[in-house]
């Protein structure tokens, strides 16, 4: 992923993508450099258009909608929210499903 994210910079700074600027960027940030990796890496970005492929892999964000004001002669609903925060503490996730999350999601 290190290389894939020395791309992202390098194309978001408006520089040529190739093997030694990569391998800049990863000593910089104190990472070891696979050769074979980085010349896979640069290769394969030859061919891609990178402007298009975020694009299609940027999530649409939904527009937030702003929140109704509450009357401010409601007391009654002041308890609700407590009792709502103290439900949404007993449902949070357990650590081991979210460190299988984040496992996934980096790929380890």
């Amino acid at each position: 992923m290190e290389y894939v994210y020395a791309s992202l910079v390098l194309y978001h700074a408006g520089r040529e993508i190739t093997e030694e600027s990569v391998r800049r960027i990863l000593e910089a940030a104190g990472g070891q450099v696979d050769e074979a990796r980085l010349k896979a890496m640069v290769a394969a970005l030859r061919e891609v258009d990178i402007a298009e492929a975020l694009k299609t892999a940027a999530l649409p964000v939904a527009p937030v909608a702003a929140a109704p004001a509450a009357p401010a002669t409601a007391p009654a609903q002041e308890a609700k929210p407590a009792e709502e925060k103290k439900e949404e503490k007993e449902e949070a996730p357990p650590e081991e499903s979210i460190e299988e999350g984040l496992a996934a999601l980096f790929g380890f």
